[in-house]
């Protein structure tokens, strides 16, 4: 492989890895923003459970 070649894949990969956190970003705000706020209280404290923290 030569070193041109390794910069360009480099650089594809470093793309390709900022396009997917955009994406899962804004997926996540979207999905935030619009669920109710009980339903999202209730998520956060079921994985909270799930993970062993202790939350009462």
């Amino acid at each position: 492989m030569t070193t041109q070649s390794a910069k360009t894949t480099v650089s594809a990969t470093k793309i390709v890895s900022l396009a997917f956190a955009a994406v899962l970003g804004v997926a996540i705000i979207s999905i935030t923003g619009h669920v109710q706020a009980s339903a999202l209280h209730d998520a956060a404290h079921d994985v909270r459970h799930a993970t062993g923290f202790p939350c009462h």
